[in-house]
């Protein structure tokens, strides 16, 4: 099992939010689900059998999806972070999960849900953490000009510039 699970918390969308998900990440499947007793729902103002919680796994990472109510919505605070490996994969996790949702900045956007995500090359963490200040200085002050991040922009920052002689 698992030790840390993200649970995130919805009004009533649950459902649609994990098939959502599901549609978008190829090894993805729902592991449990839980529906909310007759008591439960009566001290809820939820249909009985109506779902509680779905249990998920998308590529390998499990998550909690609660039908919770309105009283609490996500913010930026938290966000999933997507590293993608081509420019194709970013371009794809980026079209199909800001539908409907609003693209950010420095490569985050929220989903229809409100589901803040991070769509980002898995080599923009290297090059951030270089001990190559300048590398990193010049990668960051790409990333602050993008929306979606642009991965041949990025490799361009990621190298020295050339010295004219």
């Amino acid at each position: 099992m698992q030790k840390i699970t993200p649970f995130l918390w919805f009004d009533d969308q649950a459902e649609k939010a994990v098939r959502f998900y599901l549609s978008i990440f190829k090894r993805s499947k729902v592991l449990k689900v839980a529906r909310y007793t007759k008591e439960a729902a009566k001290q809820t103002g939820r249909p009985p059998g109506s779902v509680l919680t779905i249990e998920f796994e998308l590529e390998g990472q499990r998550f909690v999806a609660l039908n919770g109510g309105p009283h609490v919505k996500f913010t930026e605070a938290v966000s999933l972070v997507v590293n993608c490996k081509t420019q194709a994969e970013l371009d794809k996790f980026w079209k199909k999960l800001s539908a409907g949702g609003k693209e950010g900045p420095c490569g985050w956007l929220k989903d229809k849900y409100g589901l803040s995500w991070q769509i980002v090359p898995s080599m923009v963490w290297e090059w951030l953490t270089s001990k190559d200040t300048a590398t990193s200085e010049r990668v960051m002050a790409a990333v602050l000009k993008m929306n979606k991040l642009d991965l041949k922009a990025l490799k361009q920052a990621a190298r020295p510039p050339v010295r004219k002689i």
